[in-house]
This record gives C-alpha cells, sequence and structure tokens, in this order.
C-alpha cells in the first residue's frame, strides 16, 4: 500500500507543478500579449490539483479500502485534465 501511496503522492505533486506552469504562462502570455492558456483551462488545472492534493492527503491518513480508493484519485483525475485540456 505504501508504494501506491507514493506513486499516487508524485503523480498530485506532479499535478501541482503544472498547474504552476500553467498559471504562469497565463500570466506570461498576458503580460506580453501573446495568446497562452485561457482561464478555463488555468481553472481547470488548479481544480484538478487541489482535488489531488485533498485525496492524496486523506489516502496518507486512512488505512484499508478508503486509502485505496483516495489514492486512485490523483491518477484519475489527471488522466482526465489531460486528455480533456491537452489532448482534446
Amino acid at each position: 500500500m505504501r508504494l501506491i501511496r507514493g506513486i499516487s503522492g508524485i503523480v498530485a505533486a506532479g499535478l501541482v507543478l503544472l498547474a504552476v506552469v500553467v498559471v504562469g504562462a497565463a500570466l506570461i502570455g498576458d503580460r506580453r500579449g501573446f495568446p497562452g492558456p485561457g482561464a478555463e483551462s488555468v481553472v481547470a488545472h488548479i481544480a484538478v490539483a487541489v482535488i489531488a492534493v485533498v485525496a492524496q492527503v486523506y489516502s496518507d491518513r486512512t488505512r484499508g479500502a478508503m486509502s485505496l480508493g483516495a489514492a486512485a484519485v490523483p491518477p484519475v483525475a489527471g488522466a482526465i485534465l489531460l486528455w480533456t485540456q491537452w489532448w482534446c
């Protein structure tokens, strides 16, 4: 179970970093006058990062099936985010 929670934590941290990069790109694009990620994309990245971190903290603090279920949230949320914001 530690391995699953560890992988889930790495995914959650990656989603936070991705959200920071998207927010930074939006700010730089706005200041320099070139197109960047829109508000919808920025909000989606921030929301998924928050959901992933909350689920990861919950997974780290509980045991059993609830921990496994919460550990599945960051990878699933990340996959949905990547599918909707980067590939489609």
